[in-house]
């Protein structure tokens, strides 16, 4: 009887001397970090992902412990040691790694290494850590877009209900005003009617842009320009308005006027936060291989707005963009509510990053041939 077809590969094409895979090199091509740390977390070894993630040499890596305080990472290193004394692994697939001082997704999975009899009292663990940034970036942005669009849809429908009435309202007030038999009585009706018009110029602003503008190509560093311009005007002189732009980013197809009140919104709302005295630079780049709003571009402009303010308190910062949310006395929360509506409109998306001394809101709108 003779032997099935994949015994003789087997044993026909058994390796050579020497040729046997480099296990050092395959571990260094892989594109997740890998560390490996002894009890008392001691870096043992370091891959080339692992440098370029935290970002350190395999050198300065394996001269320190890996005692990473609570500011620069959500995982309790305790649950490591853990680890390693129990024998039994763990994965965190939500741990947010400050590298740099920018806030990083990662998913982190610890593995004791099974050790031979004799070196078992030296316990070691396997730390894999690989970047989840654009995973969690579209999961998160999926979900504040359908939170965001249950808030204006809500708030839409009662700004319906409160505009209806006051025409009937304004228009009692005007008929009532001619039938007054003196003069100085129609200080009151005046007064009611310029009070319909506030309420029914703040409705308007409620319901916000419901259709797409007209679109035309334009130069997005004119738009900015405008807008750096008509803010020049307003802010204190203790505030700097700089600018920085990329002048490759080609023309693309936008509605000027919508985009430039967009922008005008978020850098007004710098200007709010920094008081008196303070900062705010326009910077432009051009992004490659951008994912805005379920479809990937091969090129997008990136707009950021940085200012060195104290920093968007933590209460407003999942709730930003949602109408009617305000950190200023007398503010409508509006402003930021109606840009991300432009700016939706226009395919794009808005990100923020804050922390005291700086603050950016970071806009991208997709490129097109």
């Amino acid at each position: 009887m003779h032997a099935p077809w994949w015994c003789k590969c087997r044993q026909e094409d058994k390796p050579v001397s020497g040729s046997q895979p480099d296990v050092q090199a395959i571990i260094d091509n892989l594109l997740t970090a890998v560390l490996v740390v002894d009890a008392e977390l001691k870096v043992l070894f370091a891959n080339t992902a692992a440098e370029q993630l935290l970002p350190l040499s395999k050198r300065r890596l394996q001269a320190m412990p890996l005692n990473l305080a609570e500011e620069d990472i959500s995982l309790d290193m305790a649950r490591i040691r853990h680890c390693i004394y129990t024998e039994q692994g763990f994965t965190d697939s939500e741990v947010q790694l400050m590298i740099d001082g920018v806030p990083r997704w990662v998913e982190v999975s610890v593995t004791p290494l099974p050790l031979s009899l004799p070196e078992r009292g030296q316990t070691r663990a396997l730390i894999e850590l690989r970047l989840i940034d654009q995973q969690k970036k579209i999961s998160q942005e999926l979900q504040q877009r359908t939170q965001q669009q249950a808030a204006r849809e809500l708030v839409r429908g009662l700004a319906h209900e409160i505009k209806n009435p006051l025409g009937g309202l304004r228009g009692a007030a005007q008929l009532l005003e001619r039938e007054l038999p003196r003069e100085e009585l129609k200080e009151f009706t005046q007064l009611i009617i310029a009070q319909a018009d506030r309420l029914r110029n703040l409705v308007d602003r409620l319901l916000g842009p419901q259709r797409p503008g007209r679109r035309q190509v334009a130069n997005l560093h004119s738009v900015l320009e405008q807008v750096r311009r008509l803010v020049a005007m307003e802010i204190p002189p203790g505030i700097g308005l700089g600018r920085d732009y990329d002048p490759s980013i080609p023309d693309f197809e936008m509605d000027p006027e919508q985009l430039q009140q967009a922008l005008l919104n978020i850098v007004r709302n710098a200007v709010e936060a920094l008081g008196d005295h303070g900062h705010i630079q326009i910077r432009t780049r051009t992004a490659f291989q951008v994912m805005l709003q379920g479809r990937r571009y091969r090129l997008a402009a990136e707009i950021r707005i940085i200012d060195n303010g104290p920093g968007i308190p933590d209460p407003l910062r999942d709730t930003l963009f949602y109408p009617m949310v305000t950190g200023r006395d007398g503010g409508t929360g509006l402003g930021l509510s109606i840009a991300q509506d432009l700016i939706h409109q226009h395919q794009g998306r808005i990100e923020t990053q804050s922390s005291p001394g700086r603050t950016e809101f970071i806009i991208y709108l997709p490129l097109r041939r």
